[in-house]
């Protein structure tokens, strides 16, 4: 199975931010880590949540997982090994700002045996970094860097945003140099998406922020395809690219469609068909836990439909795409001749012009 651990903390709330998070000064750490660890044991007596005993990934992500304690992220991953079997070697991730990273924070980490680091940098541009409320300078990313480097850290991810409005003049040419100059393993690329109730969806609204074209937006994304294969990495997934041997093992798990278990407000759990997800907001989900209840705020079944929609979904968002026959073959015909997809033998994958339609071409099957 996979271990989704949701960390809603956060300093403050990014401009483009709609995910589930509590601002918090000061994090309640230690009480986190009660509440995940009165939840997991919750879970051992459902028998829904026993399809797949092992733990193969761990995940903590958020918010800002680097703003708990370290000790607090160590007595969750011992709660997880009390009950189940952790794979040796299991990738364990952790999402972390660059502020939060110290030599302290870094060598704590390592020696929980946190193995993976996704950096959320997002730019190198200070004028960018404040229009995006982040709370990191761009001095602190390279800093942070050299920092897990020393700390043993081999797998390090790094987070980018592309797509941002032509008024901030951000230069996202010179951002990718400025990640491929700190040697990452894994590199994140993702568009700017407008959400209602964000600021930054407050300010589209007002007209203050203009969205950048369609065609702009497309031409930084193929000109980061093109600069991150000239640079030896494989872009594997819509949104990720790697060095051979450093693709996200947890995330490629949910494209597989593997088992995957949430804990934390707002996370979602699957397995085979049924679908599950937790109370979203942070207070909700903790006095549900308090209280001895079930945090879990809806499940579902899939249909036989939707789980073809979803084995195509994911199948072609990724580089191994998904058997011919499960695209009708006018469809493939037209999409090859477009040069949207690709045949290799008994497959059809999409290409990078062909994921910038992703939605569009699986919505028309």
């Amino acid at each position: 199975m996979l271990l989704y651990i949701h960390v809603p903390f956060c300093a403050r709330r990014c401009s483009y931010c709609d995910f589930a998070i509590a601002v918090r000064r000061a994090v309640p750490s230690d009480a986190f880590a009660a509440d995940v660890e009165a939840e997991w044991r919750l879970r051992q007596s459902d028998p829904w949540w026993n399809a797949s005993p092992r733990v193969e990934t761990i995940y903590f992500g958020g918010g800002t997982p680097s703003h708990v304690e370290p000790s607090a992220l160590g007595r969750i991953l011992g709660a997880i090994a009390s009950e189940r079997t952790v794979d040796p070697g299991a990738e364990i991730t952790i999402e972390a700002n660059p502020d939060d990273v110290t030599s302290s924070n870094a060598a704590e980490w390592r020696a929980l045996g946190i193995n993976r680091i996704s950096l959320g940098v997002q730019s190198f541009d200070p004028h960018v970094l404040a229009w995006m409320h982040r709370t990191h300078t761009a001095e602190q990313i390279p800093v942070a860097v050299d920092l897990l480097r020393r700390a043993g850290f081999d797998n390090i991810s790094i987070d980018l945003i592309y797509g941002l409005p032509g008024s901030l003049a951000r230069d996202w040419s010179a951002d990718l140099d400025a990640a491929l100059a700190l040697a990452p393993e894994h590199l994140s690329l993702y568009s700017l998406t407008v959400e209602s109730g964000t600021p930054l969806g407050k300010w589209t609204t007002r007209g203050t922020v203009q969205p950048l074209p369609d065609d702009r937006v497309a031409a930084e994304y193929l000109g980061a395809n093109a600069r991150l294969n000239d640079a030896g990495f494989e872009h594997y997934e819509v949104s990720n690219a790697a060095r051979p041997g450093f693709r996200a093992v947890h995330n490629a798990g949910y494209w597989r469609r593997a088992p995957f278990i949430g804990l934390g407000p707002s996370s979602h759990s699957g397995a085979a068909r049924d679908r599950r997800w937790n109370l979203r907001e942070y207070e909700a989900w903790r006095r549900a836990i308090e209280a001895g209840a079930d945090p879990t705020d809806g499940s579902e079944s899939l249909s036989d439909d939707q789980l073809l929609l979803e084995e195509r979904y994911l199948g072609l968002r990724t580089d191994r795409g998904v058997p011919l026959d499960l695209v009708p073959v006018e469809k493939r015909t037209m999409w090859v001749a477009q040069g949207w997809a690709e045949e290799p033998g008994a497959r059809i994958r999409l290409t990078p012009e062909g994921w910038l339609r992703l939605d569009a071409l699986v919505a028309s099957l």
